[in-house]
């Protein structure tokens, strides 16, 4: 089962707040089959203790460390909101990617990401995608370089 599919993304999406948000990205976890639906719960209080706000407009919920758990397989879900939702960051963010990780491969996904988006160029690319294959097919060729 691949990390990511295009089942698990979502553009120009419309949310009231970050917890809408979070709900959204984690119940395409549940669907995908990488997590119970309890994980969104997780994701929530995860996101109550501290903000996953990681800068540049991306926002990446998890959920806490004693919900590791009850990940079945590693998968991440992505986001693309029509209008910034407050994250508690410098900026609203625009990208949300929900990520279940199995053991250590967490951080590994964590940093991909983010070297992704740490360009400008890269992330404009992400949030002006027109379909969700472009989206995969972007974050295929960012997760292997």
């Amino acid at each position: 089962m691949s990390i990511l599919s295009k089942e698990k993304i979502k553009l120009n999406v419309a949310v009231q707040d970050k917890f809408e948000a979070i709900r959204l990205a984690g119940g395409l976890l549940v669907e995908g089959g990488h997590v119970p639906p309890e994980y969104v719960d997780a994701m929530i209080e995860r996101e109550n203790v501290s903000s996953t706000y990681l800068g540049a407009g991306l926002a990446m919920p998890h959920g806490t460390n004693e919900a590791k758990g009850l990940i079945r397989s590693t998968g991440m879900s992505v986001l693309v909101l029509s209008e910034g939702v407050d994250f508690g960051g410098d900026e609203p963010a625009r990208l949300v990617i929900g990520l279940a990780a199995v053991g250590d491969e967490h951080m590994e996904v964590l940093s991909s990401v983010a070297m992704m988006v740490s360009e400008e160029a890269d992330m404009q690319r992400i949030l002006n995608a027109s379909s969700e294959e472009e989206l995969l097919k972007l974050f295929e060729e960012g997760m292997q370089g």
